[in-house]
């Protein structure tokens, strides 16, 4: 048996948040709780007072919790959590400022900004009084384009402080792409930049722009906000403002913040949408701030006054959830531009430069790290770096290899996996647990995960679906304009009544920890066998010569037979000794099925603008069947590179 990675020294295990919440737990429970099993199994079993005990220890501010804990529990989808609670996102994230920065900024250009936390209240206190003036109030919906600014941050507070809706996506989105999200929710407000940059070159913005404005009928007003120019054209922008002249005018008293429900709308996030128009899905207010401060205090023991940084764009939802940071008093550290430009050091430079405690990034860049050959460890200090937080893809066993030798080894690897869908986790982290390779640690409190086969029952050791058995205060309240809640319904309840199914091919382990081993609707299924892609990818992308890889199953004479793509790295070649080489690793480490029958090299690897490789847009293309949303990629033009391969013919 393999032994873990990584063992928390008991007095650190003893000091975080984590041990407090047990410490604490046990008394309103009455019961030992000896291990995190047990806390997990009464986080669920006695759900109601653990979510209280939640909101409790984090000391959230609102006008009232009421009397009622949850409606329906056991009805998916239905149960509403503090259906009588009043409370306002915006106030919770800023009643708790520490002794430094409330953000510390970097773009690719110009030195680190920091935003004092007087400046942080003044510009929303100022925002939101200018968004009053506009008309803006509870159920509006406020749009942001841009990069991963300071005042994207801003914006999404000052909205939420009037207990509008807030729904932004990257700048890197083509027109169409954001028109269907955008114009699917008929914001009354538009803030954008006037550009951004990425690999050392500027991008604009506002061309997009014009036309988006041109197509939001019920737009009032587009705000910009100066970021690659001093001041930028406002032509073609209809009735628009710099964000400086937004915010002018005496500063306000206070900010006036707006009592909300539970479940009022707070963010709207979207499905990638690679099968269709996006979903537009609606998460509300209390569900997301309860969520995200037992996953930072509790699952990555953020502390007031630490450091916390995710590489991430405000199409993502991990931006969101790195935004609610301010709830737990840590310092945001946002960055915007290429993690590679000028060198795959410049996170690593952000790191020192800022005291970075927690480091949030994709298995993506983990691995391209160690395609790279670059060992952070060596190069930079990093000595305040508790934790590294990995999501996206799963984490192979060779990237945790690589965090422990090249990065740090005494750090708290947490990789996690939720989504959009719930705007945070079902599995992360355990900060008084060990690290084992290739797994995430466990389940997140208070969220009754389970694995069902076929038959829809309950297994450990085996892959099966990740499902939920009941409700959580972050589901959903639903999707946008799905009056009957039919669309929602179909997304997750429909495959095992009255359980959340959540698209993922999973594995708990005998640690009690979880093996993804890809998207379920994404699975290979060679002799009616069902395999994750996910354990293909582990073993093919640990070889130098590949950069990374894509793998389908086609229809295939009655059946179904596994075909690789292969990016090869700059220089290398795929020939009959590398074909050979991944065939034995992958069935020495996999197993014989999972072997590829046929193993391609191409020039791209189609992606998400979220930089997820898309899997299943490819094999609409092999199978000639229409894409039915090419806006959803970052670059639709290499689905051109799959169609009508002669390799797939024989």
């Amino acid at each position: 048996m393999s032994q873990p990675l990584w063992q928390p020294r008991p007095e650190s295990a003893g000091a975080t948040q984590l041990a407090e919440f047990f410490a604490t737990a046990r008394e309103v429970s009455g019961r030992p709780l000896a291990d995190y099993d047990a806390l997990h199994a009464w986080s669920v079993d006695c759900a109601e007072e653990f979510w209280c005990l939640v909101w409790d220890t984090a000391g959230v501010v609102a006008e009232t919790r009421g009397s009622t804990i949850v409606a329906e529990r056991d009805k998916l989808p239905g149960a509403r959590w503090f259906p009588d609670a009043r409370l306002n996102f915006a106030e919770n994230l800023l009643a708790r400022p520490n002794d430094g920065p409330a953000m510390l900024f970097r773009g690719e250009s110009g030195p680190v900004r920091a935003i004092s936390q007087a400046g942080l209240r003044d510009s929303v206190a100022r925002l939101a009084r200018a968004m009053r003036q506009l008309g803006i109030g509870p159920g509006d919906r406020v749009a942001g384009f841009l990069p991963n600014l300071p005042e994207t941050i801003m914006g999404m507070l000052a909205a939420a402080s009037l207990g509008a809706i807030w729904s932004s996506c990257s700048p890197d989105f083509g027109v169409a792409g954001v028109l269907d999200r955008f114009g699917q929710i008929t914001p009354k407000l538009l803030i954008c930049a006037d550009g951004y940059l990425y690999n050392g070159k500027r991008f604009d913005s506002l061309e997009k722009a014009r036309a988006i404005v041109a197509a939001l009928d019920d737009l009032a007003l587009t705000v910009v906000v100066p970021y690659t120019e001093e001041n930028p054209s406002l032509d073609g922008l209809g009735a628009a403002v710099l964000w400086d002249d937004f915010l002018a005018g005496p500063a306000p008293d206070g900010i006036d913040f707006t009592p909300m429900a539970f479940n009022a709308p707070l963010y709207i996030l979207y499905s990638s949408g690679t099968t269709g128009q996006p979903k537009c899905i609606v998460h509300g207010a209390g569900g997301t701030l309860l969520q995200h401060l037992k996953e930072h205090r509790l699952h990555a023991d953020v502390r007031p006054g630490d450091r916390l940084f995710y590489f991430t764009t405000c199409g993502w939802m991990m931006w969101n959830w790195l935004a609610s940071g301010l709830a737990s008093g840590a310092t945001l550290l946002l960055f915007d531009g290429s993690p590679f430009h000028p060198s795959g050091e410049v996170l690593f430079d952000f790191a020192d430069e800022t005291a970075m405690t927690h480091f949030g990034t994709s298995a993506k860049y983990i691995d391209a790290l160690a395609k790279a050959g670059l060992a952070p460890g060596e190069s930079h200090q990093l000595a305040d770096l508790r934790a590294m937080l990995s999501t996206g893809s799963p984490l192979s066993p060779q990237g945790f290899d690589y965090v422990y030798e090249k990065v740090k080894a005494d750090i708290h690897l947490a990789s996690v996996s939720g989504g959009t869908d719930i705007v945070s986790c079902f599995v992360g982290g355990n900060p008084m647990a060990p690290v084992w390779p290739g797994e995430i640690q466990g389940k997140g409190l208070g969220m009754d995960v389970q694995v069902f086969d076929a038959s829809g029952h309950a297994v450990t050791g085996m892959p099966g679906e990740l499902v939920c058995t009941s409700s959580f205060p972050s589901m959903p309240v639903g999707f946008w304009n799905d009056g009957d809640g039919s669309r929602y319904r179909a997304a997750y309840f429909e495959t095992y009544p009255n359980v959340w199914r959540h698209g993922d091919w999973v594995e708990i382990t005998a640690h009690g920890g979880m093996i993804i081993h890809g998207r379920s609707d994404a699975t290979l299924n060679p002799g009616g066998v069902r395999i994750g892609t996910a354990e293909i990818y582990r073993q093919v992308e640990q070889l130098e010569a590949i950069q990374e890889a894509l793998v389908i199953g086609q229809a295939w004479e009655d059946d179904t037979r596994v075909v690789l793509f292969l990016r090869m790295a700059e220089g290398a070649v795929l020939d009959k000794a590398l074909c050979a080489s991944v065939r034995k690793l992958i069935r020495e480490n996999a197993s014989p099925r999972h072997v590829p029958a046929k193993i391609i090299a191409v020039a791209d690897i189609p992606r998400t603008v979220n930089n997820k490789i898309t899997e299943l847009a490819v094999s609409d293309v092999v199978h000639g069947r229409p894409v039915k949303n090419k806006e959803a990629l970052a670059n639709p033009q290499a689905l051109e590179l799959y169609r009508d391969l002669p390799e797939l013919s024989t």
